[in-house]
C-alpha cells in the first residue's frame, strides 16, 4: 500500500490521503441531469473517478461508491433560475409536464447514460441514486434545516441563508460580502443575500410539503442521497470545476448545518474538456456525444486512453486530430498484446511498475504512467512475456483494452473471424487464396481488390490471410 495524494479543492493544496476508516473509502460523484445525452466533456469528470476508484482499489482498499441521477429540478444556470433542464427535455420530445412522463424521459436517458459507461470502461458505482426515489428524505432534511433556523421563506421558495453558516464559500476562498446580484443568481429582491440559494421551488408540478405544492432545490438531493447512501461524513467527493463555486459550496452549508460535522474531506474537481478552445455546451451547440464519436470511427477506448494522457486538473482541448493521434498509438499497443505477444505472459517487470505506480498515488499522474508504459514497450532489454504481463498488470488501473479475450482484442483491432463473414466474403478469400498458391497472382490481387469492395482488407501472414474490417 503506497501513500496517495489528492489535490483537495478545499485546501487548494496537493495532500496526503488519509481515510476516515483506515481501509475503506467513501466517495461520491455528481452524476448527470438525464434530460439529454451527455457529452463527451461530462464524461471526463466520470473518468476521473474511476481512476480514482482503481487507485484505490490497487492500494489494498473497499471503496464505497455512489452516482447520483437529477430528474428533476436542475435549473439551467445551476443555481435558482432559468429554464428547468428537465422540462426542456419534456418540451424537446413533446411529452406532457406530468411527473410520469419526466420519469418516462429520463429512464431513456439513464440507460443511455450506463451505455456510455460500458463504452468507456468505468467501473459502476456501489449505489446509483435517483434524486425523485429520495424525495420524502429530501424534504426531511429540508425540515431538519427550517427547524434550525437557517432558512427563510419566499413567494417562491423556501431559501438557506448562508449568513448563518459562517464558513460559506470554502471552496474557492469565495468572500461572500463581495457577491453581487446578477453573477450566477437571477436578481430577486425577496432574497436577504445573493448567494442565498433555494432548498425547497414552489412549483405547480412536484410533490406537496409544508411549504407548498413544489420540488426540492438542486442542491439538496445530493446532500441527502450522499448522506443515505454513505454515512454523514464522507472521504471523497468528486465533480467538474464548473460545480465547485454554486453546487459544492450549497452542499458544505446544508450539510454541515445540520449533522455538525465536516462533510467531505477531499475534494476533487477535474478541469474542462473544450472545443476549439471553446467550453462544450449544448447552448453553443458544439456537443459531442460518444455515438458522435461511433459513428466517426472511434472507440471508447480511443477516448479513454485520449483523456488518459492528458491530467486530470489540466484543460484539454478536443479535436479529431488529436483523437487520431490516440487511436494510433492505442493500436499499436493492442497490436503488441494480440498479434506480437499474443497475449503470452510472464512475471511484471517491477522496476516499471513502480514507476507506473508512484505517477498514480502522485494526484493521479496518468499521463506520466502512460509514458512509463511507453518506456517499458521500447526497453529492448525486456523479454517479450515480460512487457506482456506488465502491460496486463497497468490495464488493471487504464483499462483500454489490453486485458480482453483474445477473440474480443483482435476483433478490436478490425481483424476478423472467418466464421463471423459472410458465405459470399468467404469464397471469395478461398478462391484469392487458391490463387495464390496455384500463383495466379493477376486472380490473387483482382480477388483482393474484390473482397476490398465489400469493406474488408486482406494482409497474408504466415498462418494464413488476416482479414481486417475497413
Amino acid at each position: 500500500m503506497r501513500d496517495i495524494k489528492f489535490h483537495n479543492t478545499e485546501s487548494g493544496k496537493v495532500e496526503l490521503f488519509t481515510p476516515l476508516d483506515e481501509k475503506s473509502v467513501k466517495m461520491y460523484s455528481c452524476g448527470p441531469t438525464v434530460y439529454d445525452y451527455v457529452h463527451i466533456g461530462n464524461l471526463r469528470s466520470f473518468l476521473t473517478a474511476d481512476i480514482i476508484k482503481r487507485v484505490l482499489l490497487r492500494n489494498g482498499y473497499l471503496v464505497a461508491h455512489t452516482i447520483n441521477f437529477t430528474d428533476f429540478g436542475h435549473l439551467s444556470d445551476d443555481a435558482d433560475a432559468g429554464e428547468d433542464k428537465m422540462m426542456k427535455g419534456l418540451k424537446r420530445e413533446e411529452l406532457p409536464f406530468t411527473l410520469d412522463a419526466m420519469r418516462q424521459l429520463s429512464d431513456r436517458y439513464i440507460k443511455a447514460f450506463k451505455t456510455d459507461f460500458e463504452e468507456l470502461r468505468i467501473i459502476p458505482p456501489t449505489t446509483w441514486a435517483r434524486a425523485s426515489d429520495y424525495i420524502k428524505k429530501q424534504i426531511a432534511l429540508i425540515k431538519a434545516l427550517d427547524e434550525k433556523g437557517f432558512t427563510y421563506e419566499t413567494s417562491d421558495g423556501l431559501y438557506f441563508d448562508i449568513t448563518k453558516f459562517p464558513t460559506y464559500g470554502r471552496l474557492g476562498k469565495i468572500d461572500i460580502h463581495k457577491l453581487k446580484s446578477g453573477a450566477r443568481v437571477e436578481i430577486n429582491t425577496e432574497k436577504r443575500h445573493p448567494a442565498d440559494f433555494a432548498v425547497w421551488k414552489k412549483s405547480s408540478l412536484g410533490w406537496d410539503s409544508r411549504w407548498g405544492k413544489g420540488f426540492p432545490g438542486w442542491h439538496i438531493e445530493c446532500s441527502t442521497m450522499a448522506m443515505d447512501t454513505l454515512g454523514k461524513q464522507i472521504d471523497i467527493h468528486t465533480g467538474g470545476e464548473d460545480l465547485s463555486a454554486t453546487h459544492h459550496n450549497a452542499e458544505i452549508a446544508q450539510s454541515e448545518a445540520v449533522t455538525g460535522k465536516q462533510f467531505v474531506k477531499y475534494w476533487i474537481h477535474n478541469a474542462f474538456i473544450t472545443i476549439d478552445n471553446t467550453k462544450i455546451s449544448k447552448s453553443l451547440g458544439n456537443t459531442i456525444t460518444v455515438r458522435h464519436l461511433r459513428d466517426k470511427g472511434f472507440s471508447g477506448d480511443d477516448y479513454r486512453y485520449w483523456l488518459l494522457t492528458a491530467h486530470y486538473r489540466t484543460p484539454a482541448n478536443f479535436s479529431w486530430e488529436a483523437l487520431t493521434a490516440a487511436k494510433q498509438a492505442l493500436y499499436r499497443l493492442k497490436r503488441y498484446v494480440y498479434e506480437d505477444f499474443k497475449q503470452k505472459t510472464a512475471t511484471p517487470d517491477q522496476t516499471y511498475l513502480d514507476r507506473f505506480d508512484d505517477c498514480l498515488v502522485n494526484d493521479l499522474d496518468t499521463p506520466g504512467a502512460i509514458a512509463v508504459l511507453w518506456d517499458m514497450i521500447n526497453d529492448q532489454k525486456l523479454d517479450d512475456k515480460v512487457k506482456c504481463g506488465t502491460l496486463m498488470s497497468m490495464d488493471e488501473v487504464l483499462d483500454i483494452g489490453l486485458s480482453d479475450d483474445p477473440y474480443e482484442g483482435m476483433r478490436s483491432l478490425g481483424v476478423i473471424a472467418v466464421s463471423d463473414l459472410s458465405d459470399e466474403v468467404q469464397q471469395l478469400i478461398d478462391e484469392r487464396e487458391a490463387a495464390r498458391i496455384a500463383r495466379n497472382w493477376d486472380r490473387a490481387d483482382i480477388l483482393r481488390d474484390t473482397i476490398k469492395l465489400r469493406g474488408y482488407l486482406i494482409e497474408d501472414t504466415a498462418l494464413g490471410p488476416k482479414v481486417i474490417k475497413e
